[in-house]
């Protein structure tokens, strides 16, 4: 049935009411543009009083985003073109976040928690593409803090059943020394401190390997060990003009936080290169200490593999002990014994020189916690049923002999206690 007017797409005046679901439609029969939607009834309430509603209202067709859901995909938006992602990201990051306000968990937390959720969302999706960037950078971006943005991802990881991994330390180094400002000179940073860019991570990341090795990265925070080894870096590759400078004053410069247990990290890592220096033959004519070791860093790590298992052994404390000059079985040919007596006679003169060598001795190559442990353990209070008196606990004989007081009691007790 052909109704008069033109279609504004083509121009066409072949328009024709057509039926959809039982609703009627004027459609241009040349290019098939919708001119007019009927209406459809929806409810018996609504037949019975002869009213028609429209059909995109029943259905709910043109139902607005929510305002909350607006804004938070802009954010996700935003932040995406701060860090210059790729378009895939931002889709990604975008329906994550979508999935996480339709999610009951997040219906009732606080706006400020929502506003770090995109935040949340688009460091999720960095790190599942394998793209470098800490989650202080994105609190730096969003002027949040550390502790609250990481209790928003982890509830969003665990309610999402999200897989993310975990950033290599490789990665870290690479991100963590890009915000640094040692590589141009500028007024806060002289000449004599502007380091290249390339030599230092590389450096960087031999020290951080160093320090996987020695167990120094295990349960601890990265980004203080990262700090740590990149200011021996830094210091390694113009030690003449940056010896007296300190840890705090680096991070002063390179315009970074100074995390307070990097200082814990650094003392750790000098204590590692010097037990590796004491190995090298041309370096024993040297006084070398924490200060001046930092000169020979890149001879150090040059042979780290070989200056690792001439330091420190794998065997446990009985064998090291069996090992040791001195405490080798007299009367056997072992290597140890020739310098056992030597060594027992250098301990009778000198105290201190056999305590000495003992020290520049190899040691097991273990964690920490274990070579210094800082806490004890504790053992468990007794329960009140163990502690009770029952009457029914063994007596010794001393306890016995302590309440016999006669000459007659005690053979009489002696003569009990012979009888078969």
């Amino acid at each position: 049935m052909a109704a008069r007017g033109r279609c504004p797409g083509c121009g066409s005046a072949a328009l024709v009411e057509d039926a959809h679901y039982a609703q009627q439609q004027l459609v241009c029969a040349a290019c098939g543009c919708v001119l007019a939607e009927g209406l459809l009834t929806t409810t018996y309430a609504e037949e019975e009083h002869l009213r028609e509603v429209a059909y995109s209202q029943s259905t709910g067709q043109k139902e607005q985003l929510s305002r909350c859901l607006q804004r938070g995909i802009r954010r996700v938006q935003d932040l995406c073109k701060v860090l210059q992602l790729p378009r895939v990201f931002e889709e990604t990051a975008v329906s994550y976040f979508q999935r996480a306000l339709q999610h009951p968990s997040f219906h009732l937390v606080s706006l400020e928690k929502k506003e770090l959720l995109g935040g949340c969302c688009v460091f999720v999706t960095c790190r599942q593409h394998n793209w470098p960037v800490t989650m202080g950078t994105i609190c730096s971006l969003l002027y949040a803090k550390q502790e609250l943005f990481a209790s928003v991802y982890l509830s969003l990881q665990k309610e999402l059943e999200l897989s993310v991994p975990a950033l290599s330390l490789a990665d870290l180094v690479k991100t963590h020394l890009n915000s640094f400002r040692l590589f141009q000179q500028t007024a806060d940073v002289p000449a004599r401190f502007v380091e290249d860019k390339e030599k230092m991570v590389a450096r960087t990341m031999q020290i951080v390997e160093l320090a996987s090795e020695t167990w120094l990265v295990t349960g601890r925070h990265p980004v203080p060990i990262v700090t740590a080894a990149a200011f021996l870096s830094w210091q390694s590759l113009q030690p003449a003009a940056r010896l007296t400078c300190t840890l705090a004053r680096f991070c002063k410069l390179a315009g970074v936080d100074l995390p307070p247990p990097a200082h814990l990290r650094l003392k750790e890592l000098l204590e590692i290169l010097l037990r590796m220096a004491s190995q090298l033959a041309w370096l024993r004519v040297f006084n070398v200490d924490k200060k001046t070791v930092v000169k020979y860093i890149g001879d150090l790590l040059q042979h780290r593999i070989f200056l690792l298992k001439n330091a420190f052994c794998l065997e446990d404390g009985e064998e090291q002990r069996a090992a040791a000059p001195g405490e080798g079985p007299p009367g056997k040919g072992s290597p140890s014994s020739p310098p056992a007596a030597g060594g027992a006679a250098q301990e009778e003169g000198c105290p201190s020189e056999g305590k000495r060598q003992r020290e520049d001795g190899p040691r097991p190559l273990l964690p920490p916690c274990l070579i210094n442990p800082r806490k004890r353990l504790r053992t468990a209070a007794p329960s009140p049923s163990a502690s009770a008196i029952t009457g029914d606990e063994p007596i010794s004989d001393s306890e016995i002999e302590q309440y016999l007081r006669g000459p007659e009691e005690i053979r009489a007790f002696r003569k009990a206690k012979a009888w078969p």
